[in-house]
């Protein structure tokens, strides 16, 4: 019989119904990453796609619109993604889910750590030699945690797989187009930059949310096994 603190664990933050559809989904994101790094690799100026999407320009937009784009950017900002982060990790653990705050943790740091790398293996830039842009890092960030929040609520709710991909996919396009907009809107990414920070989350959180389970199921085994011998 496992005690609360290993029911607490138990709970997978990849639901077993998503896992088929996942796992390629993610290999497939983690392709067009490569792909579109490569093709773009030390870049200075927009591609063909950027051009014909829209050419960024440090005033794409106006007011309103840009009061509504720089709040959006604000969320993907150190201090505005900490926010989040910390509100969803409370949150997790508000309702007794550790592993899934684990996941939050874990997950926006490696899509940040992938995406930052990246920057510095394709060095593509924007507006200077300075400011590298592939992938877009507040992109990545905001899709990761719709991402991992929709994993999470799928896994709660029970959802079958074609609900819980539903949900996730949607999750994912929503944040990532609004912060992707946002980011081409105030010229600080290429549309390409903003598809790549998108497959960066759809390829880092999968993978991060199956090592977390990875870790989280060998601990709750331990807690099991030292139970057992407890009562013997």
């Amino acid at each position: 019989m496992l005690g609360p603190a290993a029911q607490a664990l138990r709970s997978a933050v990849l639901p077993p119904s998503l896992r088929a559809w996942l796992g390629p989904i993610a290999a497939f994101a983690a392709l067009v990453v490569v792909v579109v790094g490569v093709l773009y690799a030390g870049h200075s100026e927009p591609g063909r796609v950027d051009s014909w999407i829209i050419r960024p320009t440090a005033d794409s937009v106006r007011p309103p619109w840009r009061h509504v784009a720089l709040a959006t950017d604000f969320l993907g900002e150190p201090a505005g993604a900490a926010t989040l982060v910390v509100a969803t990790v409370a949150g997790c653990l508000l309702l007794r889910r550790p592993r899934a705050a684990a996941l939050i943790v874990a997950g926006a740091g490696l899509t940040v750590a992938t995406a930052t790398l990246l920057k510095h293996l394709v060095g593509r830039t924007i507006h200077g030699d300075d400011n590298l842009s592939y992938p877009s890092g507040h992109t990545a960030f905001i899709t990761a945690l719709a991402l991992m929040v929709a994993l999470i609520a799928t896994g709660r709710l029970g959802l079958g797989r074609t609900a819980g991909t539903s949900l996730v996919l949607a999750a994912a396009l929503v944040a990532g187009a609004a912060m992707g907009w946002a980011q081409v809107a105030l010229g600080a990414h290429y549309p390409t930059d903003v598809l790549g920070g998108w497959c960066t989350a759809l390829a880092v959180v999968p993978a991060t949310a199956w090592l977390v389970d990875r870790v989280a199921d060998r601990q709750v085994d331990r807690m099991a096994d030292a139970g057992r011998r407890a009562r013997r």
